[in-house]
């Protein structure tokens, strides 16, 4: 026998109601919490859009040269396994995209690596699409745009007037750049 009397079922239901509404307010807080924190705010939009950053091939490329028509960004980099293993689904993407003409939705590679390693894996896998190199500093960019992380592979997609309309952290699938692409 138990040294404890049984427990009412009116205070079981209370107890796993208490529970229950413990968890929900702490699920809810948290949900608010991670949405407060990877919601891009307009500073941080227009600090994207006046960045000039070098390319793997020379030059500079003038993010603010891409603001107006809708534009998936994808921070990537050579040693992250599923950023070059959604390399090539972005690429097939970028080139339907290019076929639909003024309403594409255009796409940017933004490499957190270092411009070497850029060059070396971009001579073994060209992309069709424009990359621009961040280093070190890319991980930055990417928090201020929502990765509150930090991880790679991110991607956000812009709309014509510069606003983020999705954001993901990790490997895009297939079913998501379609789903995206209706936001042209």
């Amino acid at each position: 026998m138990s040294a404890h009397p049984p427990m009412s079922v009116a205070r079981r239901r209370w107890l796993a109601g208490g529970v229950a509404l413990t968890a929900a307010a702490g699920g809810a807080w948290l949900a608010w919490e991670q949405t407060r924190s990877a919601t891009s705010n307009d500073a941080a939009l227009e600090a994207f859009w006046q960045l000039q950053l070098q390319q793997p091939e020379g030059g500079v490329l003038a993010l603010a040269s891409l603001r107006g028509q809708p534009l998936l960004v994808n921070f990537w980099a050579t040693w992250c396994p599923p950023c070059v293993r959604e390399l090539p689904l972005i690429n097939q993407f970028a080139q339907g995209q290019a076929a639909r003409g003024t309403h594409a939705v255009r796409v940017l590679g933004i490499a957190v690596d270092q411009a070497a390693a850029v060059n070396k894996w971009l001579a073994r896998q060209p992309l069709s699409f424009p990359v621009a190199l961040a280093g070190a500093g890319g991980v930055t960019l990417t928090r201020s745009l929502g990765n509150i992380n930090g991880g790679l592979p991110f991607t956000i997609l812009l709309d014509g007037k510069g606003h983020v309309q999705a954001r993901k952290i990790g490997e895009l699938s297939e079913k998501e750049l379609q789903q995206w692409a209706t936001f042209s």
